[in-house]
């Protein structure tokens, strides 16, 4: 009788060693991946940052995009400067034309992000 209930112990042992062995893999599975979606998201936002503020380096200043205005969802018209002279372009999904070589550069007033943070602390 004591064999049996012994047995029948070692027999509802494993059971409940497998079940909390689960609930421990299930619980290092979900932190595993919570960890995994807060770096992606860490990365993409910093990505974002980067792009927005144009923090990424520029190719020597050969080429300066002075201004972009969209015209449509896949339409805009660009102000390049190359080497001094500024050049007007229409871009769109199939092709870029130059519209205009400018004869007298447009001068535009570019705001740093402090004045631009200042600017928005007083409004």
């Amino acid at each position: 009788m004591i064999n049996s209930l012994f047995i029948s112990g070692l027999a509802v042992s494993p059971t409940v060693a497998s079940t909390a062995d689960k609930g421990s893999a299930i619980s290092t599975m979900t932190n595993m991946l919570g960890g995994l979606i807060v770096v992606l998201a860490l990365i993409f936002v910093l990505a974002y940052i980067v792009k927005r503020l144009k923090l990424a380096p520029s190719s020597h200043n050969v080429l300066k995009t002075l201004a972009v205005m969209p015209l449509g969802q896949k339409e805009k018209v660009v102000l390049l400067e190359v080497g001094g002279q500024q050049y007007l372009l229409g871009v769109t999904a199939q092709q870029i034309q130059v519209i205009d070589k400018l004869d007298t550069p447009i001068s535009i007033e570019t705001e740093s992000f402090a004045e631009r943070l200042r600017q928005a602390k007083t409004n």
